[in-house]
């Protein structure tokens, strides 16, 4: 009623939730626009948490400071715990920079990039190595957690109750660079939402405007920004938690593009 929104419906649950965001009105575009004609955007960004939907409002995130491009800092040992593109795009380009990096490959949630995207996904995890796990059985958990004992940094991409129910935290790991990166942030209420791509580049801006609307810029744009701006801040020398929050990853490219 009052701006835009992206509504990203990238798994087959998101589908499944449409009636349940219209209200029963149907579960297509056209349910969902009329919807969306009906709410203004906190009521839409509300709505998006309240069902666990990757919906963003246009504009809403902040920039995120950037780090400059000229760092030379090698991890030693990197376990990449990321799935899709941002986080095994970052722990990529860390392997390519001349670090070791551990990629875990979970036999119960796999990810689908290798047969969804198998040019992409030889691009980005080329040159690492492959340990599979059940992170389903303790058993699983206890060699993940032996891979990380001697790690200098973890990638993830996943949101922190689900580290958290791996073991994984931060305080519990201090001796760990975190390369965490999500949709809207490892920490604050962000933590709690999930986006993809897509929906996360329009939360920054980062799209282009044709007349009074917006349209995507390129494909799933703060992905790869993302993945490239984690490699660059291990490479700068950060340590401890390095946030990087998808949406304000992208309204930091959006405010430095115009």
């Amino acid at each position: 009623a009052d701006g835009w929104a992206a509504l990203n419906l990238a798994r087959p649950d998101d589908l499944d939730l449409i009636p349940a965001l219209t209200g029963g009105a149907g579960d297509d575009w056209a349910a969902v626009a009329h919807w969306a004609s009906q709410h203004d955007t906190d009521a839409v960004r509300r709505a998006g948490l309240e069902l666990q939907l990757p919906l963003a409002v246009v504009g809403e995130a902040a920039p995120q400071p950037l780090v400059p491009a000229n760092g030379t800092t090698v991890p030693r040992k990197v376990v990449d715990l990321s799935a899709l593109w941002a986080g095994p795009l970052c722990a990529g380009l860390l392997a390519r920079a001349g670090a070791r990096v551990v990629r875990i490959v979970s036999l119960g949630r796999p990810d689908p990039t290798p047969q969804s995207s198998p040019r992409l996904d030889a691009r980005i995890n080329a040159g690492k190595e492959l340990c599979e796990l059940d992170l389903r059985t303790a058993a699983g958990r206890a060699a993940l957690l032996a891979e990380l004992a001697d790690a200098d940094v973890l990638v993830t991409s996943a949101r922190p109750a689900a580290l958290a129910r791996l073991g994984l935290e931060p305080a519990r790991l201090p001796h760990l660079t975190w390369a965490a990166i999500t949709a809207h942030g490892f920490t604050g209420p962000g933590a709690l939402r999930v986006g993809f791509g897509d929906d996360c580049a329009a939360a920054g801006g980062l799209v282009d405007w044709q007349g009074d609307e917006p349209r995507f810029r390129g494909d799933a744009m703060a992905d790869p920004l993302t993945g490239l701006e984690g490699a660059l801040a291990v490479l700068a020398g950060r340590t401890g938690l390095i946030d990087l929050a998808m949406a304000r990853v992208a309204a930091a490219y959006a405010r430095g593009t115009g």
